[in-house]
């Protein structure tokens, strides 16, 4: 996780909330390399709030295939999109790479952002972007149920996300509300319930719940036996598993049924600065973003993330991402403020 929701300055609760690149390998237009072409040497300076490791070696493959430089500034979304809006035009910020649509959807808002290049665009499905074309999707990621291994959670877990605000589930539930990951599920709440039954879906949670300040931390707290289960996004469970080996992982993955709140879809996408100097070269980095060369680098990274691009394929172990739900409306998800707001309310958040 890069880092946990906090509320931006001066924007209220609002944050908390190119081409196919023939260089890169990717089918589709030559417009993508005739951006890497005019923008090589150049240096792209992008904002991340993306797993550091896998941007780290994204750029790394980038600046080998173009010659284009990249400038990484990596931390929490929330924090990068309020550095943006604070530094204005004066913003050396060419991209905005972010973990969760509303992040984007903020800078989005303010019209700070470009077009993104019509065939960077299509090399993704249209509902992983931006409706307006105004940043483009690059990984997804699904939202799950973690348990403790063989406690009640595991062998009869939630059949909703609802069903965790239920007295049932007091004292044995964990929650991270200040993820940037909860917020969305929150907004699926919302959308599929409405805002009372929200309200009384959080008060549920905030009853039976202890809270954790990240899903790294509540995702340990359900493997050492601490609480029995908790929301999470499905990479957690795998980077643990990863850390602490077979015989360390005592914590097992349910994933709730397509159509319910708690079965949602997320995607990360990056957008171009309009006031960014190096606009060739943005649009050259999106455009490898969404080519199937950085597509693999992600499939293959330890972040295990989905790729998107038809024809790269996720880890072996991960579940078939069409199976588990539907992508989340990047419109519906909004700038998050809603969601936020009542968690607020609720004492979830402070």
């Amino acid at each position: 996780m890069p880092g946990t929701v906090r509320p931006l300055a001066g924007l209220s609760l609002v944050a908390v909330c190119a081409l196919a690149l023939t260089a890169c390998g990717s089918s589709g237009g030559t417009g993508g390399a005739d951006s890497a072409t005019a923008a090589a040497g150049q240096t792209v300076t992008v904002y991340s709030g993306q797993h550091e490791q896998t941007v780290k070696a994204l750029t790394e493959d980038f600046t080998k295939r173009t010659g284009i430089k990249v400038e990484l500034r990596s931390g929490d979304e929330a924090e990068l999109a309020n550095q943006i809006l604070q530094e204005g035009d004066a913003s050396p910020a060419d991209v905005f790479y972010a973990e969760n649509p509303p992040a984007l959807t903020v800078l989005d808002d303010k019209g700070l952002l470009a077009k993104v290049a019509p065939d960077t665009l299509k090399s993704v499905p249209a509902a992983d972007s931006s409706g307006n074309g105004d940043w483009v999707g690059v990984s997804a990621r699904s939202s799950a149920f973690l348990a403790g291994t063989g406690k009640a959670a595991d062998t009869a877990p939630p059949a909703s996300v609802l069903d965790l605000a239920k007295p049932e589930w007091k004292g044995r539930l964990g929650i991270a509300p200040g993820e940037t990951d909860f917020a969305p599920v929150v907004t699926q709440v919302l959308k599929a319930k409405g805002e009372d039954a929200t309200k009384q879906w959080l008060k549920g949670l905030k009853d039976n719940a202890k809270v954790y300040d990240s899903n790294e931390t509540l995702s340990a707290a359900i493997n050492s036996g601490e609480v029995e289960g908790g929301v999470i996004d499905h990479y957690y469970f795998y980077r643990m598993r990863d850390e602490k080996g077979a015989a360390g992982t005592h914590a097992t993955l349910h994933y709730f049924p397509k159509g319910d709140p708690g079965s949602l879809i997320d995607v990360s996408g990056a957008g171009i600065l309009k006031h960014g100097k190096h606009q060739a070269a943005a649009q050259a980095f999106l455009g490898y973003l969404a080519s199937a060369p950085a597509q693999t680098v992600i499939a293959d990274s330890a972040s295990y993330e989905y790729p998107l691009v038809t024809g790269v394929q996720g880890k072996p172990e991960l579940p078939a991402l069409a199976g588990l739900g539907t992508v989340a409306d990047p419109a519906a998800l909004g700038d998050g403020k809603q969601a936020l707001v009542l968690l607020q309310d609720a004492g979830l958040l402070q």
